[in-house]
């Protein structure tokens, strides 16, 4: 399938694994870029920048094929070394940068210096446009039912993608929601160019996460995920277990006086005691409402390789059969 972002990052499919926190390593990444989509290396799972090179040298290892890394820009007093990260990158060779949370204005000099493709996850149209004004090849729609951080906008994608469709002139993948061929054949008529998927890679055999987590995916249906931190504006989408409920507890009894330091056994360091040690009841994980619509464990390109073919059922046998 040819589309403005298989030609833009040089790559067979039009889907991407998004940067996910404890779960795009180097085995991931390289899996989906081998499978003909593109991988993602999460940047900020690696502690330092040093770790980051490493990461990037094992992936390199790992395919020829291109893969992406994402940097998150957070909002927070002590700030990583996103200089030192950006360094990395570059001298890494990677071709593709995802960028997420704040503007990434600042960074992106020196990614296009280098030749870097960069895509920006936007959960709003006026983001998106914002990222097409300051230079980014694409970006990544992000729709309400996503698993992270939605925005506060609360725009679910059969609306979020039509939008941003009349208003861009960069390509964009559709984001949130999204696991199967139905979901990428949609996209691509609501304008999108191809899709991004978070949640159904990290419920694939490659996956360096434990199977906990992995069955705790299968077990969900899109009843079981749940909006935390919206008093402060801040919302995440995670899978509900008991920490999420004692989370929204404190939300409802503290009210607009809620503050992060309210919440932070819950969200705080959690990340791998879940992901790496598949304690599922110890704190918040982003999750998204995609859960209900996946019910294997299947490899990077099995899942693939199916979505391909499914879509191109879709495409000439479904909806040209109704014409």
């Amino acid at each position: 399938m040819k589309t403005k972002i298989t030609e833009l990052f040089g790559i067979e499919h039009p889907i991407m694994q998004g940067g996910m926190h404890y779960v795009g390593f180097a085995e991931l990444a390289a899996a989906v870029s081998n499978a003909g989509g593109i991988g993602t290396i999460t940047g900020l799972t690696q502690k330092t920048p040093a770790d980051l090179a490493n990461e990037i040298a094992k992936c390199k290892d790992l395919t020829e094929k291109p893969f992406a890394v994402n940097i998150t820009f957070l909002p927070t007093v002590n700030a990583p070394d996103y200089p030192g990260y950006v360094k990395a990158i570059i001298e890494g060779g990677v071709k593709v940068v995802e960028t997420a949370g704040r503007n990434p204005e600042a960074v992106l000099p020196y990614l296009k210096d280098a030749g870097i493709k960069v895509i920006h996850k936007c959960t709003s149209v006026r983001h998106a446009l914002k990222a097409q004004s300051i230079g980014c090849d694409a970006v990544s729609v992000d729709g309400f039912e996503c698993g992270g951080h939605p925005g506060e906008d609360d725009i679910p994608n059969m609306i979020l993608l039509p939008r941003a469709h009349d208003e861009l002139e960069i390509p964009f993948l559709a984001s949130g929601g999204m696991a199967d061929a139905r979901s990428l054949v949609a996209s691509l008529a609501m304008g999108a160019e191809g899709i991004n998927m978070g949640t159904r890679f990290i419920a694939t055999k490659e996956a360096p996460v434990h199977e906990n987590v992995k069955q705790a995916i299968l077990d969900a249906t899109e009843l079981d995920t749940r909006l935390v931190m919206r008093p402060l504006r801040n919302t995440e989408r995670v899978m509900n277990n008991t920490a999420v409920q004692r989370l929204l507890e404190k939300e409802k009894k503290l009210g607009k006086d809620i503050r992060f330091e309210d919440i932070i056994e819950e969200v705080a360091g959690v990340y791998p005691k879940i992901m790496m040690e598949g304690d599922m009841e110890v704190g918040a994980w982003s999750c998204g409402m995609v859960v209900g619509l996946i019910h294997d464990i299947p490899t990077c390109k099995e899942l693939i390789d199916r979505i391909m073919k499914e879509s191109h059922h879709l495409i000439t046998q479904r909806l040209s059969g109704l014409l």
